[in-house]
This record gives C-alpha cells, sequence and structure tokens, in this order.
C-alpha cells in the first residue's frame, strides 16, 4: 500500500472515530471497517480486551467513549507503510477522564481489505501509564 492510499484511509477513520467519540452517530465509522473485524487493546484496564465483529468492535468504541465522557479525541502523527496492506500508525490520544486531562500515544497496527480495516492491534508507548488513564 502507497503512503497517500494508507494516510488518507487513516485520516478517514480518524475522522470517523473523533466524529463518534464526540456523540456522533458512526455511520461514517461503520463503513471503513470490516463486518468481521478484530480490535486488541493490551493491558489490565477497562478497554483491554480483544473485540471480534463489527458490534463487538463498535461496543468497545461506545466504552472508550462514555469512559471519557465524550471528551477522547485521536491526532495522527505519521505512517509506516510497505509491501502488502499493513499501516502502521503513531497517534496521540486525548480525553478527561474523572475530571483529568490525559494524553498518550499509541502505535496502531492495521491489517487492511478493500480499504476497509479488518484487524487493529493497538500498542500503547508507555502501558502502565495507558493502564492508568484506563484504569479498571
Amino acid at each position: 500500500m502507497n503512503r497517500d492510499t494508507a494516510t488518507g484511509l487513516l485520516d478517514r477513520l480518524h475522522k470517523a472515530q473523533n466524529e463518534f467519540y464526540a456523540g456522533g452517530p458512526g455511520a461514517a465509522l461503520q463503513q471503513l471497517l470490516a463486518p468481521d473485524i478484530t480490535w486488541t487493546v493490551p493491558g489490565d484496564n477497562r478497554i483491554a480486551g480483544t473485540y471480534r465483529g463489527l458490534e463487538d468492535v463498535l461496543g468497545y468504541f461506545r466504552k472508550r467513549r462514555d469512559l471519557a465522557d465524550r471528551t477522547f479525541q485521536m491526532k495522527r502523527r505519521d505512517v509506516l507503510v510497505g509491501d502488502g496492506d499493513r499501516i502502521a500508525a503513531l497517534t496521540d490520544g486525548f480525553a478527561t477522564i474523572r475530571n483529568v486531562d490525559h494524553r498518550w500515544s499509541t502505535v496502531g497496527l492495521y491489517d487492511v481489505i478493500d480499504q476497509h480495516i479488518t484487524a487493529c492491534w493497538l500498542l500503547p508507548l508507555d502501558q502502565r501509564a495507558f493502564d492508568a488513564i484506563w484504569a479498571v
């Protein structure tokens, strides 16, 4: 996948996610996700787990939105592409959780087929801090 294609897809994904996290309906988000998507979040926190299927992944997104009281936003910093249909993206997250402003960085590893996200593995750069932000 070339860099422009990957960047365009991730920009659409993050825009749709940010709209959804702010309280939007999520129709644009659903159009970018494959029906059999898998989304994996590591750690020991309220959002950790492996989510399978569109409804399960959307449930995870709703949980994240609700825990952050619709303040969660994402900003892509860099994209890495190569041969094949896998993208790596360095992304910053921002949210106010329990009246405390938080910021963190993750690498998202995405599998893509026909411009649809089929899998994501979220890799926090500081797992301990990420777990504290999304504490159990």
